[in-house]
């Protein structure tokens, strides 16, 4: 799909079109894709997250980003400030 973005401030975006009628095996590379483009971004020392969030599809990724310390640290003050976990539950970190 097509890449666009504002790349002066390293971001980029693309563009993966996917629908209810795509078959297993487009699904699957699409989604190995969507893998290798996170993987390079953080093996150079980018973000799996650009300026959207992490939402529900990065969850996977903050670990190898920020370490197992930082991710736990997260979940700490995840559940100090939303002990009943109301506030956008599994996204970013799951409690």
């Amino acid at each position: 799909g097509p890449c666009f973005g504002h790349v002066g401030d390293g971001n980029f975006h693309c563009i993966l079109p996917m629908s209810e009628d795509d078959s297993e095996d487009y699904l699957e590379k699409l989604h190995e894709v969507n893998h290798n483009l996170i993987q390079r971004t953080l093996q150079v020392g980018g973000t799996c997250t650009g300026e959207h969030g992490v939402g529900y599809g990065k969850i996977k990724y903050l670990e190898q980003q920020y370490g197992t310390g930082a991710v736990n640290m997260m979940k700490t003050m995840k559940r100090a400030l939303d002990p009943k976990n109301i506030m956008n539950p599994g996204k970013v970190v799951t409690v």
